[in-house]
């Protein structure tokens, strides 16, 4: 009894893999590269910036010659980041 219900629970978990990786496949086709969102849109966008944008846009920011702020969020610094690359030419691709 164990083993068919080992076995059902096996099969309902492939199943549901399976049909998460199908809404996703259609996700994509609609909304494109999912990958690229805006920084607004960014559900964490309000904490504050990672290490490594910190880190990045300090280098940027010297870069350009401009003042570096130390206390923007992820979705700011992402922004400022962008700004920078377009002033410096680093990461533009």
């Amino acid at each position: 009894m164990q083993n068919q219900e080992k076995n059902i629970t096996n099969s309902q978990i492939q199943n549901a893999v399976t049909n998460q990786e199908a809404e996703t496949q259609t996700d994509n086709n609609i909304t494109g590269d999912n990958t690229v969102k805006d920084p607004d849109d960014w559900t964490t966008g309000d904490e504050p910036m990672t290490g490594a944008q910190r880190s990045y846009l300090k280098t940027l920011s010297d870069e350009a010659g401009e003042e570096f702020n130390d206390n923007l969020t992820k979705a700011e610094a992402s922004k400022r980041i962008e700004i920078l690359q377009q002033k410096t030419g680093r990461g533009i691709k």
